[in-house]
């Protein structure tokens, strides 16, 4: 048989396939993909106040994502349990780096930043490397089989209650923002710089705030990824590509626009594997990131720049 044959098969089968399949993978798409904004919305938060791109991103969630499976391991306590605990935990992690390692260079050339953050994303997956070395490892709940059948559509329990801790904390840190003090001070950081200086706003701690609240929503995402993917330390830096991603296509600084890209991403994904081959899902993502670009480069939720 040709090489054409196999491919031309699977091609046949895929359009045999009936309805409910398509509609049932978009649906797991989406949930995965709200689960993908998170992770975004927090290096949108960290780089529309603090103008820092994070590339340490996925490093950071992985960070979350072995602490869920130490804790798994060790005391048995359920990853939705630990999502604000961990969260936390990375908050202070992230609110440290800012103040210590990363607010030095927030007045030097953007290279500079670049590799720092490179460094300290290299440093992270080495240490992970060190202590639970390269084999991939995973969680099994009492919930990783079970599922949700509302007539023709089955819905997978991990990834329903992950999309559904993810809404939950995107809409927390959206109203922190809007509807309280600190909230209201931070957007006045990223509106303007000089002002919030002359008013006597306390910038650095400002900054160092919202990257820990950039990397609690991180890490609060990677406790929700370890009930759907299996974790190793290289995972980090395409999950920071995805992140990078999902954030362009939405619109950069847009808490909205990350969402509504992880989405979009999450679903072009799930179509992409199950139409044409797992192996072609980066392929089609990254082809709705060039189609957001030439028609739309400030991204599906941006602004354009004044």
């Amino acid at each position: 048989m040709t090489a054409e044959g196999p491919a031309l098969a699977h091609a046949s089968e895929d359009r045999e396939l009936p309805f409910d399949v398509y509609l049932n993978v978009a649906v797991g798409g989406l949930l995965t993909g709200l689960v993908y904004g998170l992770m975004a919305l927090g290096l949108s938060v960290i780089f529309g106040v603090v103008r820092v791109v994070n590339f340490a991103h996925g490093e950071l969630m992985t960070v979350a994502m072995y602490l869920t499976i130490v804790l798994f391991t060790a005391l048995k306590i359920d990853p939705l349990i630990m999502l604000v605990p961990i969260a936390a935990v990375l908050f202070c992690f992230g609110y440290a780096l800012q103040a210590g390692i990363i607010n030095p260079f927030i007045t030097r050339a953007e290279h500079s930043q670049f590799l720092l953050l490179v460094a300290v994303a290299i440093i992270i997956i080495n240490v992970l490397l060190i202590l639970f070395g390269p084999d991939a490892q995973s969680v099994q709940t009492s919930y990783s089989y079970d599922s949700y059948q509302i007539g023709k559509l089955i819905v997978d329990a991990t990834k329903l209650y992950a999309a559904g801790a993810a809404l939950a904390v995107a809409l927390v840190l959206y109203a922190f923002f809007q509807f309280t003090s600190i909230g209201t001070a931070i957007r006045a950081c990223a509106d303007n710089y000089t002002g919030a200086l002359v008013v006597g706003l306390d910038v650095k701690h400002l900054y160092a705030l919202t990257f820990g609240l950039g990397t609690a929503c991180v890490g609060a995402a990677g406790v929700m990824l370890v009930l759907i993917v299996d974790v190793t330390p290289s995972l980090g830096p395409a999950y920071t590509l995805l992140a990078f991603v999902i954030v362009i296509t939405g619109g950069l600084g847009s808490m909205p626009g990350a969402l509504l890209g992880g989405i979009l991403i999450g679903m072009t994904e799930a179509m992409a594997g199950l139409i044409f081959t797992p192996s072609a899902k980066s392929m089609f993502a990254f082809a709705i990131l060039v189609l957001v670009l030439l028609f739309r480069p400030q991204g599906i939720m941006g602004k354009k720049a004044a």
